[in-house]
């Protein structure tokens, strides 16, 4: 089953004030003089690579960051260059950079690496094992859902059954990421777990406890200050209250209020390029946009697509035929409606009826048709 496009690894860091040296020292027995290693990790919003050959089974980076962040290293392969293929068998290891010396030593491969030296991969571990029995279901959950068979998949009662579960699942790991930022309100990866859990109506409460407890320097990173955004977002978009107004920019560059749309149905929709489900459930919305343009209902698209993807953003939009208003302030999840709305997961919706008020949420496949059947059909009186 394909899981909802969740922030759960892929967040971009935002920057902070001052950028510090990062020293990567690597020692894997297993490597030949010869193999090349490619790094990857993100900073100042964009996607940096390095690579460095191996010498008697050791390398070594250096660079600067503002922030810690995820990187992964890769054997012998840039996957930027060489993508990778469905199932291929790649020597990968993911961990997280943060500034001073982290050392990685392994005895045969790059997935056995042990990092020493480094507190937040530390945190990392331990933040590892308080997911991993809900990323089992969540695993589980996909490879139910890949064995059903074409019918099934269409049947809108399993799949509403699963995205149940899937739903379920997903609120157990924002429980999780909250155990987590309680006891280390020190580390940076307790931001990343309050960002998720912050949003969501069931663990916002107890998300603002733990925020509350934290340092006062992690609440004043860029992260930091995003978080009381995400709180109380979850108050200001129930269903009946008035949606929020904002002003993005159109890929041409023209500023667009979702006010301009006062008097019409509009569904506000949060997607983005890379987002595989948002891109399967894009024909059901241009089916809806089509049968009900005429009669006072139209879309706007608000992408979530990264700093410098415009590109990307635009060839979706072109591919998938999305002839609404599109708009975006290329920021990742760190959209600014995106953070007022609560989105953290997409595709995400919001349907707004003529006098700005929210009137239904996550309106989907038949869901969507029905309440537009219900809301454009009404026999005339």
């Amino acid at each position: 089953m394909k899981k909802l496009c969740l922030l759960i690894w892929c967040l971009l860091p935002m920057s902070l004030i001052a950028q510090e040296t990062f020293n990567i020292n690597g020692n894997v027995k297993g490597l030949k003089t010869g193999d090349k290693i490619y790094l990857f990790y993100q900073s100042d919003d964009q996607t940096k690579s390095d690579s460095a050959n191996v010498q008697n089974g050791s390398f070594h980076f250096t660079g600067a960051l503002a922030h810690p962040t995820q990187a992964s290293l890769y054997l012998n392969r840039n996957p930027l260059v060489n993508k990778v293929a469905k199932g291929e068998n790649l020597d990968i290891f993911r961990f997280y950079v943060e500034t001073g010396k982290i050392n990685l030593n392994s005895t045969d491969s790059l997935k056995h690496i042990t990092v020493t030296g480094s507190p937040i991969n530390k945190d990392y571990t331990e933040w590892k094992a308080l997911r991993k029995p809900v990323e089992d279901k969540l695993d589980a959950l996909d490879k139910e859902f890949d064995m059903l068979s074409d019918s099934q998949k269409k049947d809108q009662q399993i799949f509403t059954s699963m995205i149940a579960r899937e739903k379920q699942y997903m609120q157990e790991l924002n429980v999780a990421g909250l155990e987590f930022a309680k006891t280390h309100p020190n580390s940076y990866l307790s931001l990343l777990a309050l960002k998720q859990a912050a949003a969501g109506a069931e663990t916002a409460e107890a998300a603002a406890q733990a925020y509350h407890n934290l340092s006062p320097q992690l609440k004043n990173t860029e992260i930091g200050k995003s978080i009381p955004v995400l709180l109380a977002s979850s108050a200001k978009t129930k269903i009946g209250s008035p949606a929020i107004d904002f002003t993005q920019a159109t890929p041409e560059g023209k500023a667009v209020k979702l006010s301009d749309f006062k008097g019409k149905y509009v569904l506000v929709d949060f997607w983005a390029s890379w987002c595989a489900p948002c891109r399967d459930e894009n024909p059901n919305l241009v089916a809806a946009y089509n049968k009900y343009k005429d009669k006072g209902f139209t879309v706007l698209g608000i992408s979530l697509d990264n700093p410098g993807k415009k590109e990307a953003w635009m060839k979706a939009i072109a591919d998938d035929k999305l002839t609404w208003t599109q708009v975006s302030d290329l920021k990742g999840w760190d959209n600014m409606v995106a953070l007022q709305y609560g989105v953290r997961s997409i595709p995400t919706n919001f349907l707004v009826d003529t006098t700005g008020k929210i009137i239904a949420k996550n309106l989907k496949g038949e869901t969507l048709n029905n309440k537009l059947a219900e809301l454009f059909d009404k026999p005339a009186k």
